[in-house]
């Protein structure tokens, strides 16, 4: 393989409109878009007219064995990611694959084995780890760990569409069949059942909150603290929209909360308490490029008074930062920090979090 990597997209809609594409197309000296898959006419078609270049596939087999494509974004809706992802690897691809990577743990065992199987580079995206700020942060905390008091996880954001549609002109799927939706439905009740007992109702749609949103969050904490012990709570409120847990880290505990609410904002932060400082890594919209996450520390100033750091490296997109990692990883064959083992993690914890809930 040539240093440019060909990359075919499956799942075009407005993450991979809004996101992915404009990531790729600021890195034309790594990565080259061949090949794009949607199950909606009319999304494949706009987007396609926007890369004319790339061939076009109503079904994802076409584009995975397609001698035009040497890597495989997994971008479609969740349920179906581990599917396409292991038919992907077993055409010899490399894969990113969106979060959730898959949804139960099963799936996570059958997309384990075929990525050893096929001896492929295959990487989560879990873009806010890739954060400049987060990585610092991660390596100003490594020898504090144990001084640790306190920690809290915060998620509480307003629908994305609010955001996305003041923002950018994305194409949206209206004329998918409404079978094909009802099957995907289906798909996940039954996916869900199997994973965590429950396939629909509050717990499932906490157990989906979790599998979107807070897979950010979770895999975030675990990298930034490590991974807890336990879980001594969890709960579930508002029809499953709303989530608190406590993680045990021992000698602390982790605070954890989630919500989705009606505002357009993105309040999502990470907070580390020590006897001397304290830290937190705040984000902010992905859906509008560019924004920075920021690392604030704060420490004592003198004798009765507080000084506050507050600071990014780089306005450099989280998702280019991804990328480039992910071309790495395929042409240096590194394993990535984000890999299928490392988030199969976040489905024991989201498990164990579900069994405690009312």
């Amino acid at each position: 393989m040539s240093q440019q990597i060909r990359v075919g997209i499956v799942g075009c809609g407005e993450v991979a409109q809004v996101i992915h594409l404009p990531a790729l197309r600021d890195l034309p000296d790594l990565f080259r878009v061949t090949a794009l898959c949607d199950v909606s006419p009319s999304v494949l078609d706009t987007v396609g007219s926007q890369w004319p270049a790339a061939a076009r596939h109503a079904d994802y087999r076409d584009l995975v064995t397609s001698d035009q494509v040497d890597a495989v974004l997994v971008a479609n809706p969740n349920v179906y990611h581990a599917e396409v992802a292991i038919a992907a690897m077993q055409a010899g691809k490399h894969v990113l694959i969106e979060k959730p990577f898959c949804v139960s743990l099963a799936e996570a065992d059958a997309l384990e084995a075929a990525a050893e199987k096929a001896g492929v580079t295959v990487q989560v995206g879990f873009m806010r780890r890739y954060a400049p700020a987060f990585t610092e942060a991660v390596k100003h905390l490594e020898s504090r760990r144990g001084d640790i008091l306190l920690a809290r996880v915060h998620d509480v954001i307003g629908p994305n569409a609010r955001i996305i549609d003041s923002t950018s002109n994305v194409a949206r799927g209206k004329d998918v069949p409404e079978a094909v939706l009802e099957e995907g439905r289906s798909r996940m009740s039954a996916a869900a059942k199997a994973a965590v007992g429950v396939g629909e109702g509050p717990k499932f749609n906490a157990y989906n909150l979790l599998l979107g949103l807070s897979s950010h969050d979770i895999s975030a904490m675990r990298e930034l603290l490590g991974r807890p012990k336990a879980v001594l709570n969890a709960t579930q409120h508002n029809g499953g929209r709303v989530i608190t847990a406590t993680f045990d880290y021992g000698h602390f505990v982790c605070q954890f909360e989630t919500a989705v609410d009606q505002i357009p904002h993105f309040d999502a932060h990470l907070e580390v308490v020590t006897p001397t400082e304290i830290l937190r890594i705040d984000y902010d919209t992905p859906y509008i490029r560019h924004l920075p996450a920021k690392l604030t520390i704060l420490k004592g100033h003198g004798p009765a008074g507080t000084s506050s750091d507050t600071s990014f490296p780089t306005r450099y997109d989280s998702f280019g930062v991804e990328w480039r990692d992910f071309h790495a990883n395929v042409t240096e064959k590194r394993i990535p920090k984000t890999s299928l083992a490392d988030a199969r993690a976040d489905l024991e914890i989201f498990r164990d979090m579900v069994q405690l809930m009312q």
